[in-house]
């Protein structure tokens, strides 16, 4: 066989980087082993080949994290298992802050890091010296140490992946580049390239800079873009060992590892360069880029006073190459909504040497079972937007985000580019009233509100930040007399025809083959009975039904929607986000306020709570819908955009409603015990241990995906599940992540968290795990004596299986 190209192949993988050569050598291990790699160049030629090689595995999630820790593990075992080197080597790695600020972030880190299973120490300057004596102290607060941690070489870690692929049966041909992909009813078919065409119902694009244009080619939005990425190298430094840890300096932007006896310092700066914006040169292979000394001078400056010796190093090498961005820091992993068959591993912003196995891992698993291995929501690219790949959105966005990997991750940061992109019809009616705005799904959302002579913008801390008052009192407001909250981002989809009812009566958990006008909470599960979807389901008419998502969760769940519906059901689909403004009406005086503004009865006989009609607002026909995010009675007022403006001008008019900002919702639904997608649910849960088991329709005609899991489930009893935490200690601030104690015994951790204003302490929810992996009965989760881990200390804790606010629920179904 050799190089030549075949006729055919189970799989396709466009890309020879390090993610590509992985998703590979995983399929191959799998058995899998009739896979193709194309690469257009030689392997590594693009960005893997001048990566710094840091292998890291602390991230922001426990799922990311085990990936981290997978990866670490693979590239250990890879040069006994092929032969091949890979200069892996576990030096473990220093993180270091100047200022408290920065210390504290470290230290939550550290907290979060036990929750993961991961060794961390909490280090003062001295034990820093210590482990990196050509380090200067005097200035240092503090820092944590990851012993685990360590260094590779990319180049010699991705040949040691190919080989182990190509050993298992897989292919990988170079100097192949592909010029199209196949798409016939909505599924891959096949790949072009310049020597000829493979027939496959499977692509995986992992082209890395490229694979913005490879997805272009299947019609599949893969929003990237390349960015200059800087290092030097200088000449062998004395004092530096092979097990000198490498050093993070987040403060100073800057990153340091210790490479044959000279020192590498690489750097995320504040004000990023893209590259390649009009295009990619087609001959880039093992290139760089120009030397850009003034851009990186600053860096290098604060360098010479953290590392003193580097003023009297020289400079062996000063290095300039290109690396993809995407527009939240989050590479993107999966399986493309638009076409089946088609999957990406793209866009890991800097980390793909350390991200580059467990992604090629759990993509492999995906693809050889068709379902996701695990929770992987963090960098599903289904959480993209079809806009973000917009050329000038890419580049003002990735100017900002690259500088943000090593900048203060602040509780509530919110990216300042690439604003604003999306707004909701009310947008300047709230900027008036001094919204002070956030970014989610590219939508401006009011997160909190400045009174008269405040202004609308962020101080962060880990502390009370300067909203928080204002926060509060929009939360009272909700509480005890009404508020208005714009809504707008939710996602829509109108479900029409026939067979609709029966179509998404199988699809969803809940019961939704209802009276018209009923509204219906459920979730859309997998065949293993984790939660794909939690969202609510109006019924409009006999074959026409509303379906109301989260903003963020618009694209995954219109694509999930749409792939199960059965070929041959009357049934059709149609995206209509756009087509209405929402206003929320929060609180026990929001009936009152609503019947004031309409001729209709909105009474709780006319209008229960779970119930939907079409009332006069103004001038328009709206339909109100009686539910509430808030736990309060409440409103939810669907009006067709054009008529948006005009209606919120006449409820104002009528009444100094107070405006209430998604924070204050946040804290409102949390006090509630109120899940939230992708925060405190997903796939890795089924409603059983999502406590959501009283929104599953055991016995409905037809069953639904994911019944036969789910019963087996109940029948087991839940290994873990989701309670609510309140802090005993009125002080502390809770976020999430924060590592849950019972007992003196690690049992889980924190997965939302805001202050309750109503309760007065920060609460929580977050996951129990069973003993020793057996049932976490009811008897056991509230048996226990309760710690919560904020940043090394641990605080007190209540817990409860019931919300601690309105524990039945009378206010909301009042």
């Amino acid at each position: 066989m050799g190089n030549s190209l075949p006729a055919r192949a189970g799989v396709v993988i466009i890309g020879g980087g390090v993610a590509g050569c992985s998703v590979a050598y995983h399929l191959a291990k799998a058995g899998h082993g009739d896979v193709v790699l194309l690469e257009r160049k030689k392997l590594t030629c693009g960005a893997t080949w001048h990566a710094a090689g840091l292998i890291g595995q602390l991230r922001a999630t426990h799922n990311m994290t085990r990936l981290a820790q997978y990866t670490a593990e693979l590239y250990a075992g890879l040069e006994a298992e092929t032969g091949q080197a890979t200069g892996f080597r576990r030096t473990g790695s220093v993180s270091i802050a100047a200022d408290n600020e920065r210390f504290e972030e470290l230290k939550r880190g550290a907290s979060m890091a036990r929750c993961f299973g991961l060794p961390v120490e909490i280090i003062g300057p001295a034990e820093i010296k210590a482990r990196w004596p050509l380090l200067e102290t005097n200035d240092l607060v503090g820092g944590i140490f990851l012993p685990s941690d360590g260094k590779a070489n990319p180049v010699d870690v991705t040949m040691a992946l190919a080989k182990g692929a190509r050993r298992r049966g897989a292919r990988v041909l170079e100097d192949t580049k592909v010029t199209g992909i196949r798409v016939e009813g909505g599924r891959v078919r096949g790949v072009a390239t310049d020597r000829g065409e493979i027939e496959t119902d499977i692509v995986v694009n992992c082209a890395g800079m490229w694979a913005r244009d490879v997805g272009r080619m299947a019609g599949t939005n893969v929003p990237l873009q390349a960015c200059e990425h800087f290092y030097i190298v200088t000449e062998p430094m004395p004092g530096l060992t092979p097990d000198t840890p490498v050093l993070r300096d987040p403060g100073a932007c800057a990153y340091y590892k210790e490479d044959a006896g000279k020192l590498l310092l690489g750097c995320f700066e504040p004000v990023a360069k893209p590259w390649g914006l009009d295009g990619i040169p087609e001959d880039f292979s093992f290139d760089s880029l120009p030397e850009d000394f003034d851009h990186f001078a600053p860096i290098l400056e604060q360098a010479m006073k953290r590392v003193p010796a580097l003023r009297d190093a020289g400079i062996q090498l000063f290095f300039n190459g290109p690396e993809s961005f995407t527009p939240d820091d989050r590479y993107l992993l999966g399986a493309a909504p638009e076409v089946r068959g088609m999957f990406v591993a793209a866009g890991f912003n800097s980390i793909g040497i350390q991200s580059g196995g467990g992604a090629g891992k759990v993509l492999a698993d995906w693809i050889i079972h068709d379902r996701l291995p695990m929770d992987l929501w963090d960098v599903d690219i289904r959480r993209m937007m079809p806009f973000q790949r917009n050329r000038l959105y890419l580049k003002d966005r990735v100017t900002e985000g690259l500088g943000l990997l090593y900048a203060m991750h602040w509780p509530f940061r919110q990216f300042e580019s690439a604003r604003p992109a999306r707004l909701s019809p009310l947008h300047e009616r709230l900027k008036a009233r001094g919204a002070c705005f956030g970014e989610a799904a590219g939508w401006e959302r009011a997160n909190w509100y400045a009174p008269p002579g405040v202004v609308p913008k962020y101080e962060y801390t880990y502390g009370r930040q300067n909203w928080f008052v204002h926060s509060a009192a929009e939360h009272r407001a909700a509480r005890e007399d009404a508020g208005l909250i714009d809504l707008s981002s939710f996602g829509k989809f109108l479900v029409q025809g026939a067979d609709a009812a029966k179509t998404l009566n199988r699809i969803c958990a809940n019961d939704i083959d209802v009276a018209p006008g009923r509204v219906v909470y459920t979730q859309w599960l997998n065949e293993q009975g984790g939660i794909e979807a939690d969202l609510t389901v109006f019924r409009l008419g006999e074959t026409e039904f509303l379906v109301i998502s989260s903003g963020s969760t618009q694209t995954r769940d219109r694509a999930w929607l749409r792939r199960h519906i059965p070929a041959d059901a009357r049934c059709t689909v149609t995206d209509q986000t756009s087509a209405h403004a929402v206003i929320g009406l929060m609180g026990p005086n929001a009936r009152a306020l609503l019947a004031r503004l309409t001729p209709g009865d909105v009474s709780a006989a006319a209008l229960p709570f779970g119930a939907t009609a079409e009332i006069e607002l103004g001038y328009a026909l709206a339909r109100a819908a009686r539910v509430s995010y808030a736990g309060e009675l409440g409103f939810e007022l669907y009006i067709p955009t054009e008529f948006a403006v005009p209606v919120y001008d006449a409820i104002t008019a009528a009444s100094d409603v107070r405006h209430v900002g998604h924070h204050a919702l946040n804290s409102l639904r949390i006090e509630k015990a109120f899940r939230a997608m992708n925060q405190d649910i997903g796939i890795d849960e089924t409603p059983i241990e999502a406590g959501l088991a009283f929104a599953v329709a055991w016995d409905k005609p037809g069953g639904f995906i994911g019944r036969e899991a789910l019963l087996k489930r109940r029948a087991e009893g839940p290994r873990k599940r989701i309670v609510q935490f309140a802090l005993k200690d009125t002080g502390p601030m809770l976020y999430h992540n924060e590592p849950i104690w019972r007992n003196g015994r690690l049992v889980g951790a924190t997965t939302s968290a805001m202050y309750g204003h109503t309760l007065g302490r920060a609460v929580a929810l977050g996951v129990v795990a069973g003993p020793d992996g057996g049932t976490a009965t009811a008897d056991y989760v509230l048996g226990g004596r309760y710690e919560i881990e904020i940043a090394g200390e641990r605080f007190a804790a209540d817990v409860s299986l019931k919300p601690m606010y309105d524990p039945d629920g009378i206010r909301m179904r009042g």
